[in-house]
């Protein structure tokens, strides 16, 4: 079965759990965007998502990107969507109408490409980046670069790539070495080998525009001398660039995305931001693409849910125990959905899926609180919500992507391991999701050692405290002092810190998961009596088969000392 987005679910948590119409309608700039708005783009990206995107999952998977003589060949069917989902709007849905976009929040641009993902991740692959650069481009290029690209960005009609990764460096980019050279016409030279680029080539689009961090001549080593630059596959005049696609990589899933090795052989570029301030500049691409993987991760563990949950509605296996107001099997066993085993999988994954997507939309809203509100302390709450929970959303999203994709294979039995299904497709698919754009480790580094100890804990006092206006949650005392004792500790032990970051993280994350399912309770009061049930029930789920893990990571907290 094809995945197909459940709009009237979303619908909910939005409007009915978070009032998401009532947050927006506080910025001028969606003042006008009411619930009835917001529902009408969903329903329209169901749509296209259901019909478009989502039957090309496995042809994407079989039949992969091919590469030839330089070239990228993309999987039957990829490059007709594509063109049908950026001439309907999709691809510009959050940029703003002056450049081409369709002016509507980001929460919107999130919710689509989580859809996306669940539908058909290689596929998403190639305009996951899109709002990003354009971002990026937006705050830190000249005008005349601006001018050049912006456009084209803004409504998808050519795509981007983030270059940063080479051979020797992996995550630690102040080993970064390709070397960008001053030309005559105030461009640079751009000269080194990437990989691990995300359609570095493909025939998607008519052109790429390749973000790429280098050195100037005069550059200090470390991250302190990158700069970023700006490279097209053509430029205005119809030439083409240096930029050469060398090979694409054979990988475990994602086949129809081709991950591409580039090199530049002086390749003209334009500067982007002040020279030895890429990263500052990437970074606006790289948050952008750590909320979108996280929504990665929540739409591949509802992929593998939808199908497994429907699988256990139809397959019978033996007879399960017989509880209080079940039927008596039928010929050929019980349906497995009856089993207790299967239901906890199947509970647990939901718990993960509703629950972080409360926290993930959230978290797109104070994207736009960020960006559009007229106070400076509302901007600066959001800004501080955003760069706590960024990494948390990133880190448990797509550790339970992986995860529970693989207790939802489980359900099948042996069937899920064959290809017939596709739950093991998702399975393969989801697993980069917790490497790419900064592993998991390194979110958790960067959420306890660069902003909970810069700060000593007072961003995550704030936090806790937003948290505590719409949920009761004691432990979060408990937390509090035990982070307090660990950054005390980590005054005299330097490997401390990103020691126990993992379990801080986990912590984290699993209040902030407490607090989701906590609106979605005081949500459904009201609500009719079959959905205020079924939520108390995975409610009970939570506590039950999820929450133990919060005190077991604080103990661990606590053993370091």
């Amino acid at each position: 079965m094809d995945y197909r987005p459940d709009e009237q679910s979303i619908s909910f948590l939005l409007m009915d759990v978070l009032k998401a119409d009532h947050q927006l309608a506080k910025l001028k700039e969606f003042e006008d965007h009411d619930a009835d708005l917001l529902r009408q783009v969903l329903q329209e990206a169901a749509v296209f998502v259901g019909e478009k995107i989502a039957p090309l999952q496995r042809v994407g998977d079989e039949h992969g990107a091919q590469f030839s003589n330089g070239r990228v060949t993309s999987p039957p069917g990829f490059s007709t969507a594509y063109q049908d989902f950026w001439k309907a709007g999709w691809g510009g849905l959050s940029s703003a109408v002056a450049d081409g976009g369709q002016g509507l929040p980001e929460l919107l641009n999130q919710v689509l490409y989580e859809w996306l993902s669940a539908a058909n991740h290689a596929w998403t692959m190639a305009p996951g980046l899109l709002h990003g650069a354009y971002e990026c481009l937006k705050h830190h290029a000249p005008p005349q670069v601006q001018a050049q690209f912006l456009p084209k960005l803004a409504t998808g009609e050519w795509l981007a790539t983030m270059c940063l990764t080479e051979p020797h460096a992996g995550s630690d980019l102040g080993q970064v070495r390709t070397k960008a050279t001053p030309l005559a016409d105030e461009r640079y030279a751009l000269e080194g080998t990437k990989i691990f680029i995300s359609g570095g080539e493909h025939d998607l689009s008519e052109n790429i525009v390749h973000l790429v961090l280098a050195r100037l001549p005069d550059a200090p080593p470390g991250p302190k001398g990158l700069s970023l630059f700006v490279v097209p596959k053509f430029y205005a005049d119809g030439s083409q660039s240096a930029v050469v696609c060398e090979r694409i990589e054979e990988k475990m899933g994602l086949h129809g995305s081709p991950t591409c090795v580039m090199r530049f052989d002086g390749a003209a570029a334009w500067l982007v931001g002040d020279a030895g301030r890429g990263l500052q500049a990437m970074f606006v691409m790289m948050n952008a693409a750590r909320l979108h993987v996280a929504l990665q991760g929540i739409g591949l563990l509802d992929a593998a849910w939808q199908k497994a949950n429907a699988y256990a509605h139809e397959r019978r296996q033996m007879r399960a125990p017989l509880i209080a107001g079940a039927s008596a099997p039928a010929p050929g066993g019980s349906l497995i959905i009856e089993h207790p085993a299967v239901q906890r999988m199947l509970d647990v994954q939901r718990v993960w899926v509703d629950g972080m997507r409360v926290l993930a939309y959230q978290t797109a809203i104070e994207l736009d609180m960020a960006r559009h509100h007229p106070d400076t302390v509302r901007r600066e709450q959001a800004q501080m919500w955003c760069g706590l929970l960024t990494p948390v959303l990133k880190a448990a999203c797509t550790d339970q992507a992986f995860d529970g994709a693989s207790a939802c294979l489980q359900v099948f039995g042996g069937h899920g391991y064959v290809r017939e299904w596709g739950v093991e497709q998702i399975l393969r698919d989801a697993r980069i999701t917790k490497i790419y754009e900064g592993t998991n480790e390194i979110q958790a580094i960067d959420l306890l050692v660069r902003k909970i100890a810069a700060d000593q804990g007072l961003g995550l006092s704030a936090l806790l405290e937003r948290f505590a206006e719409h949920a009761v949650l004691p432990q979060s005392a408990e937390f509090q002092r035990v982070t307090a004792e660990l950054l005390t500790s980590s005054a005299t032990d330097a490997a401390l810190l990103p020691t126990m970051a993992t379990d801080f993280l986990r912590c984290l994350g699993l209040l902030s998961l407490d607090w989701a399912w906590q609106r979605i309770l005081n949500a459904s009061q009201g609500s009719n009596a079959e959905q205020t049930a079924e939520h108390h029930r995975l409610y009970q789920a939570f506590k039950r088969w999820v929450w133990p893990e919060f005190q077991m990571r604080l103990t661990m907290l606590q053993t370091v000392k």
